[in-house]
């Protein structure tokens, strides 16, 4: 396989994060704050077993952190470039003419908005932290 083929397969792997909805489901419920896995369990509706599975995906692939406090395990976005995307894609759709889900798709934009680290932020945390010269956040540390 060619450099740019490689390329293309990891892009294509990367987008594959949101072919599946209960991930899209998931980094919609913790865009804003990290949850816990019960906490994301209720807001996704979704049973234990199957937010597990896919919360174990994602932080393998290096787009979500996560952090152990005691016997619970809180999730939180570890890449916003995938929530950014996600956010595009909200409002491309909803963009559309006739589109009946419009303003639930707004609102799920909305949310996604509004997620706590924006790109500038986590390029710049990573800077510093190839440079040696700042603090690394444990949301940037999960996202290598």
């Amino acid at each position: 396989m060619d450099e740019l083929g490689r390329v293309f397969e990891a892009v294509s792997q990367y987008f594959a994060l949101l072919s599946e909805p209960m991930r899209v489901r998931i980094l919609h419920a913790i865009c804003q704050r990290e949850k816990s896995v019960s906490e994301i369990v209720a807001e996704t509706g979704a049973t234990q077993t199957n937010v597990s599975r896919h919360l174990g995906s994602m932080y393998r692939s290096g787009v979500l952190s996560r952090r152990k406090v005691g016997t619970s395990v809180y999730y939180g976005v570890g890449d916003p470039v995938l929530t950014e995307i996600c956010r595009s894609v909200c409002v491309h759709i909803a963009a559309r003419d006739g589109d009946p889900e419009r303003s639930r798709l707004l609102t799920i934009a909305r949310d996604l908005d509004q997620a706590p680290q924006s790109v500038t932020e986590v390029l710049a945390a990573r800077a510093r932290a190839t440079r040696g010269t700042g603090t690394r956040k444990a949301t940037v540390a999960s996202a290598r």
